[in-house]
C-alpha cells in the first residue's frame, strides 16, 4: 500500500516539476511590474533576456535562456511607446523562433493599434489586422490579450487568440463601494455590449448615451436612453485615452440628475489633457486595471488601479495544463 501511494505521489510531483520546467515566461520592457506580478502568481521566475538598443536607436534582443523545445510566453503591452514596444515584441518572438522554442505565445495585456479595425474612410489602413499579420509572420503561435477594442479582431488571426476580460476584477472593486440605487451607463453605442455584461454581473439596470464625435478630442451628447436621475452612475468603457468621452458622459449624467458618478475602464492610457479633464469633472472615482502602467506624471487621487495579473496568470496556467480558458469567466 505504501509503495503504491509513494509511486502515485512521485508521479504527481514529477508531473508538476515537468509542467513548471516545460514553459518559460519572458517580459519586454513596456510593463515589467505587471510581468513580475504574473510570474509571482504562477510561482516562476521571469526568463533572462538582454533587451537594449543600438546607438542608432534600433532594438537589440538576446535571449539568455535555453528555450529549445519549450513553451514560451512573452508579456508586452503595446502602449505608451507603441511603435517601440511592438517592434520589441516582434524581435523577441523572432529570436525565440530561431532558438527553436516549441510554441510562442504573445501575451499582450493592451493590444495597440486596435482602434482602426475596419475601413471607415477612403484610403485608411486596418492596423488591427496589420499587427495580427506581423505577430504571425514573426512566429507567434498564440495570442492572449484583454478587452479588445472590437471583438471581431479575434478573427484577424489564423492562430488561436484568447480574449480575456477585465470586468470580473473591476466588478469586485465596484461592489466594494456598497452602492444601492445605481445604474451602469455606456458612454456610446460601442460600449453597450460591455455595459450589459456589467449590469448583468451587478444585477442592476443600464443606460446608453447617444453621442456624436465632433473631433478627435470632442464629442457631443444627443440623449441619454435610460433613467439616471437620483441614482449613482457607473460609466464603463474599454479604454480611457484623453478622458474626453468619459467626462462628456459624466457631465451629461450629472445634468440629467445623477447623484454620484464613478467610472470603470480596462485600459488607462491617460494621455493629453486626461488629468486636467478628470480633475475638472464630476467623476468621483475611476477604477482602471493595470494592463498599462500609469504615467509617472499622473497624480490624480481619483484613479484606483485594480490588478488583473491573476487573470493572465490563470490563463497561462490553463494553456500549459491544456485546460479551458473560457471557464475562468463562467
Amino acid at each position: 500500500m505504501f509503495g503504491r501511494v509513494c509511486l502515485i505521489l512521485c508521479v504527481f510531483v514529477s508531473g508538476m516539476l515537468y509542467a513548471q520546467s516545460d514553459f518559460l515566461l519572458f517580459s519586454g520592457t513596456s510593463h515589467p511590474t505587471f510581468a513580475s506580478e504574473v510570474a509571482d502568481h504562477l510561482g516562476v521566475e521571469l526568463g533572462k533576456a538582454n533587451i537594449s538598443s543600438f546607438p542608432d536607436g534600433e532594438n537589440y534582443v538576446q535571449i539568455l535562456e535555453n528555450v529549445r523545445g519549450k513553451h514560451v510566453f512573452v508579456i508586452e503591452s503595446v502602449a505608451r511607446k507603441p511603435n517601440v514596444y511592438l517592434m520589441e515584441l516582434l524581435i523577441m518572438i523572432d529570436a525565440l523562433k530561431r532558438a527553436s522554442a516549441k510554441s510562442i505565445t504573445a501575451v499582450i495585456p493592451y493590444y495597440g493599434y486596435a482602434r482602426q479595425d475596419r475601413k471607415d474612410k477612403p484610403r485608411v489602413p486596418i492596423t488591427a489586422k496589420l499587427v495580427a499579420d506581423l505577430l504571425q509572420s514573426a512566429g507567434a503561435t498564440r495570442v492572449v490579450t484583454m478587452d479588445l477594442h472590437a471583438d471581431q479582431i479575434q478573427g484577424f488571426f489564423d492562430i488561436p487568440a484568447d480574449h480575456l476580460y477585465g470586468r470580473p476584477a473591476l466588478v469586485e472593486a465596484i461592489k466594494n463601494l456598497g452602492l444601492r440605487n445605481s445604474v451602469i451607463v455606456a458612454p456610446d453605442l460601442g460600449a453597450s455590449k460591455q455595459a450589459r455584461a456589467y449590469a448583468k454581473n451587478l444585477n442592476i439596470d443600464f443606460a446608453l448615451i447617444d453621442k456624436r464625435r465632433v473631433s478627435a478630442e470632442k464629442v457631443e451628447v444627443y440623449a441619454i436612453i435610460g433613467d439616471v436621475k437620483n441614482r449613482d452612475v457607473i460609466i464603463v468603457d474599454d479604454v480611457c485615452s484623453t478622458a474626453g468621452t468619459l467626462v462628456t458622459a459624466a457631465n451629461a449624467c450629472k445634468k440629467a440628475g445623477a447623484k454620484r458618478i464613478f467610472v470603470a475602464v480596462t485600459h488607462g492610457l491617460f494621455v493629453g489633457k486626461a488629468q486636467e479633464n478628470l480633475a475638472n469633472s464630476p467623476i468621483e472615482k475611476i477604477f482602471v486595471s493595470n494592463t498599462i502602467p500609469l504615467p509617472e506624471e499622473l497624480s490624480s487621487e481619483k484613479i484606483v488601479q485594480v490588478s488583473v495579473a491573476q487573470v493572465f496568470g490563470e490563463a497561462i496556467r490553463s494553456i500549459v495544463e491544456k485546460k479551458s480558458i473560457s471557464s475562468l469567466f463562467h
